[in-house]
């Protein structure tokens, strides 16, 4: 029996993601990036957080045997950065605006949160890597706008200020 690969990749794309770029210190240039949308936490005690990268790619033995990541989550404004990021041969942080962090690997500018992170394990997944890590530092941005989201193929952003959809099908309030 044949698989769609193709139409297994359509249909996992229904599902919106956030948008980050996970940058670690490279023995080729100071420091080297990478954009993913698989980034989630897994634990608050103790505070993990993990990510996917695919073992083929050329940055994998970088972040692999890195002691640990910086992650920043994306805002509306840093599509062109993602984009480059996200290729295959771009993997460098020169021209990007950045801000130093404690741990080494730098954070992009105006992003929505930063998280400074210490490897905790990698775990094979078929041919990709789970990279999971332990959040040393933190920061949130609550003014550097919209998050930049990836669905069914496409950057886009999630509205703001919107109530959600309550169960019964009406707009949430503060009273609810």
């Amino acid at each position: 029996m044949d698989f769609d690969i193709k139409g297994l990749r359509a249909a996992l794309g229904c599902f919106p993601t956030g948008i980050a770029v996970m940058t670690a210190a490279s023995h080729e240039a100071s420091h080297i990036g990478i954009t993913v949308n698989s980034f989630t936490s897994v634990s608050l005690d103790p505070p993990l957080v993990l990510w996917c990268i695919d073992r083929r790619s050329r940055r994998y033995p970088h972040f692999a045997q890195a002691p640990g990541f910086t992650v920043s989550i994306l805002a509306s404004g840093h599509k062109a950065v993602s984009a480059r990021l996200a290729g295959a041969g771009e993997h460098s942080l020169d021209g990007i605006a950045l801000i130093p962090t404690e741990l080494g690997p730098p954070a992009l500018a105006d992003s929505l949160a930063i998280f400074e992170c210490a490897r905790e394990s990698v775990q094979d997944a078929g041919d990709h890597a789970i990279l999971i890590g332990r959040v040393l530092r933190f920061a949130r941005h609550d003014g550097a706008g919209a998050p930049l989201v990836y669905f069914r193929g496409r950057y886009g952003a999630l509205a703001q200020n919107e109530a959600p959809e309550s169960p019964s099908g009406r707009g949430t309030s503060d009273s609810d």
